[in-house]
C-alpha cells in the first residue's frame, strides 16, 4: 500500500509498522454533540498501537451545505493529533466501527451524523486507493479543519501543496463561521488512559 513504512523489530523478529504522526478530524451535528465529541475523543484513546499526543478545543461550525441535507444543526468540530503503527486502512476500518459504535445512520451517511471522522494527515504520506485519500482531499478548503490543525501544529506541511497548515489558513477563501468553544474537550470522561503498547 502506498504511504506504507515498515520496519524490522531486533526483539520480536518481525515485520511492524513503523509509528507516524496522524491528524484526524471529528464533527458531529446530532444528537448530544459535545457528548459525542467526547466520547470520540475518549475511544481514540484506546486504539491499538496507537497514543494521543494532542487535542484540539472544540470549534462549532455552520454545516457547508449547499444542497441542505446536511441538516440545520451546526456541528461540533476539532481533530486529534496522534502517533500509530497501525496501517491507515485499518486506522479507517476502526474509525468507521468507531462511527457505526456512535449511532452513524449507514443508510443516509450524507445527512446529518452523530460523528464523522476523517484522517487529514498520515505522516508525509500521500496514499490514493479505492474509499481512501490522504491527504484529506478538501482539507485546505475547510476552515473548521485548518483552525484546529493550526491550534495543535501550525508548522505542520501539506505533502501536496508543501505549505503549512498556518499559510494555507491565511489564505483561505471559506468565509463560514466557525466559534472556538470555551469547553474541555474530552472532560466528561476525565484524564486518558496510559497509551497502549505494542503488543495491543
Amino acid at each position: 500500500m502506498a504511504g506504507r513504512s515498515l520496519f524490522i523489530s531486533a526483539d520480536l523478529g518481525k515485520i511492524e509498522m513503523a509509528q507516524e504522526i496522524v491528524f484526524i478530524a471529528f464533527g458531529s451535528n446530532a444528537g448530544d454533540r459535545q457528548e459525542l465529541c467526547d466520547r470520540a475523543v475518549a475511544l481514540m484513546n484506546l486504539l491499538p498501537r496507537s497514543c494521543v499526543t494532542g487535542v484540539s478545543s472544540y470549534y462549532e461550525s455552520e454545516p457547508i451545505d449547499p444542497q441542505g441535507i446536511l441538516g440545520a444543526t451546526w456541528f461540533y468540530n476539532g481533530v486529534v493529533r496522534l502517533e500509530t503503527s497501525l496501517s491507515a486502512q485499518r486506522l479507517l476500518d476502526i474509525l468507521q466501527e468507531t462511527e457505526r459504535a456512535l449511532g452513524r445512520d449507514e443508510d443516509n451517511r450524507r445527512g446529518p451524523r452523530t460523528m464523522d471522522f476523517d484522517i487529514v494527515f498520515f505522516g508525509q504520506h500521500v496514499i490514493e486507493q479505492p474509499g481512501l485519500t490522504i491527504p484529506h482531499p478538501r482539507l485546505h478548503q475547510r476552515r473548521f479543519v485548518l483552525e484546529p490543525l493550526v491550534e495543535l501544529d501550525p508548522d505542520w506541511i501539506h505533502p501536496v501543496f508543501h505549505r503549512s497548515v498556518k499559510e494555507l489558513l491565511a489564505s483561505l477563501a471559506d468565509t463560514s463561521q466557525v466559534n472556538k468553544l470555551d469547553v474541555i474537550p474530552g472532560s466528561k470522561y476525565g484524564p486518558r488512559p496510559a497509551c497502549s503498547g505494542p503488543s495491543a
